[in-house]
């Protein structure tokens, strides 16, 4: 039997995100649309040992109480009532406080390593149930589309068929956006856009038909908070980028290009002139599934 397994963890940007009415559980209605990218954090989990044993290497995603990957293991443990150890390596490559989902992958992948190492650990609605728990987005990355629309709290998806390729940069400056104080700061009563629906969604062919019904509600506060965020779109704007947003709650922002070689070359002339994290990538067609080794 396998004792460890090894998954790429890819981010997520939001090609949509309306907040709509707040809830009497106290958050807010979303509808939202993820798309998986090609920027990765990798998670080996290794059944050995006693407990549960995180050991982190690139970005510092802070503490180990806090840590999704983490605490999704010791959940799925508890739930399960058996006596395992598990070492999870974590190797972050996905900016924090970024919008862009990392710690949810994070997550994610560990549920989907430890459900393949061990058959009595999880079936997909246990599995489902703690990525809810631990965050709305782990439920898109526990999926297998790499195109989702999101409901609810962003829980509730719906797969859609995945679009053609695409490329983009991903710019993340030296801002973390509290989500929190992300609602907080939207500069409209909670419940407008309640009516609202984008139009022949449940039919998207390409990225033309997305760049119609994109939006992001938080982008307006959040560049108002955070001037660096601001420039970001701006300078994505000014190198001729299409469908440029922010991503989530923030702080990173992406914009669209006719090819990877453009992309790049933006990527690293941004990087450069600013100093900040500017990376090409490009959209997935399927989300990465854990690899086994003995």
């Amino acid at each position: 039997m396998s004792t460890s397994a090894s998954v790429l963890a890819p981010a997520k940007i939001n090609l949509f995100l309306r907040v709509l009415h707040k809830r009497l559980d106290g958050y807010h209605e979303l509808d939202t649309l993820f798309q998986a990218v090609a920027l990765y954090d990798r998670v080996t989990v290794e059944i050995s040992g006693t407990g549960v044993e995180l050991e982190v290497s690139g970005f510092d995603p802070g503490p180990d109480r806090e840590n999704l990957a983490l605490l999704a293991a010791q959940r799925l443990i508890a739930l399960a009532g058996i006596n395992i150890g598990v070492k999870i390596y974590l190797k972050k490559q996905i900016p924090v406080g970024s919008g862009l989902g990392g710690g949810s992958s994070n997550a994610a992948a560990v549920l989907r390593a430890l459900s393949v190492l061990h058959e009595g650990l999880a079936g997909e609605d246990r599995l489902r149930a703690i990525g809810t728990e631990l965050g709305a987005d782990v439920a898109f990355f526990l999926g297998e589309s790499a195109l989702a629309r999101g409901t609810g709290r962003g829980e509730n998806l719906q797969p859609m068929p995945a679009l053609p390729i695409a490329n983009l940069v991903v710019v993340s400056p030296p801002v973390h956006s509290s989500t929190a104080e992300a609602y907080k700061a939207l500069d409209r009563p909670s419940d407008e856009g309640r009516t609202w629906e984008p139009k022949s969604l449940e039919v998207l062919k390409n990225w033309s038909e997305v760049e119609a019904c994109a939006r992001n509600d938080f982008q307006d506060s959040i560049t108002k908070q955070y001037p660096h965020v601001a420039r970001c779109l701006d300078m994505l704007t000014a190198t001729g980028a299409s469908l440029v947003m922010l991503s989530g709650s923030g702080s990173s922002s992406f914009g669209f290009f006719p090819s990877g070689v453009r992309a790049t070359a933006v990527a690293d002339e941004l990087g450069s002139q600013f100093g900040w994290k500017c990376l090409a990538t490009s959209t997935l067609d399927m989300l990465p599934v854990p690899e086994l080794s003995a």
